[in-house]
């Protein structure tokens, strides 16, 4: 078996919980259209009870202090923003949550954005898993258009190369929790 990296005990924990629910063996096509001998379905870990308290223990290790709101493109980002705030008011720290719908809502309350976020908040922007970074990426630019300020970007698990690189040049700082190397696989593969 492949030596894991070091990583601190709140991001152990988060590896271990993704290890024994998450991953899944076998072959499996992604999204992209790659094959792949390993799949995530990371909603194992965030959405048990005790992954999304593992998710929230090592996203709140990083998560600036100005950050007042937590959300994402939906569904991907929904249970770790709706999560990681509720963990975190347990802990005395109030995030809004919220999400980026795929698509404008022409009736009710119209527009992507659905929750408490609010213009100036500021902002991080999550998701469950990434290969390329694109879900993220578009959920900032809704936010941004709202006129909150994203301050950082997460996810659970970057299982590719291109995530960082994007936000980079999209002066986005990301910071994902665990990564395809954490879990002892080849990034891309």
């Amino acid at each position: 078996m492949t030596q894991l990296p070091d990583l601190s005990p709140s991001r152990a924990a988060l590896r271990d919980h993704v290890l024994t629910h998450s991953v899944k063996r076998g072959e499996f096509t992604l999204k992209s259209g790659a094959k792949s001998s390993w799949f995530l379905d990371t909603k194992q870990t965030a959405c048990r009870p005790d992954g999304i308290v593992v998710v929230a223990e090592a996203l709140l290790e990083i998560l600036p202090a100005e950050v007042t709101a937590i959300g994402g493109l939906t569904m991907g980002a929904d249970p770790v923003a709706f999560g990681v705030a509720a963990v975190a008011a347990t802990k005395g720290r109030m995030l809004r949550s919220f999400s980026v719908r795929k698509e404008s809502k022409d009736h009710g309350v119209t527009g992507r954005l659905a929750g408490a976020l609010l213009p100036d908040d500021q902002v991080v922007i999550v998701e469950d898993t990434t290969t390329r970074g694109t879900s993220l990426l578009e959920a900032v630019e809704v936010v941004r258009a709202f006129g909150a300020n994203v301050v950082l970007a997460s996810v659970i698990i970057d299982r590719g190369t291109t995530c960082a690189e994007l936000c980079t040049a999209n002066n986005v700082v990301y910071h994902p929790l665990l990564t395809a190397t954490d879990l002892g696989f080849d990034p891309g593969t």
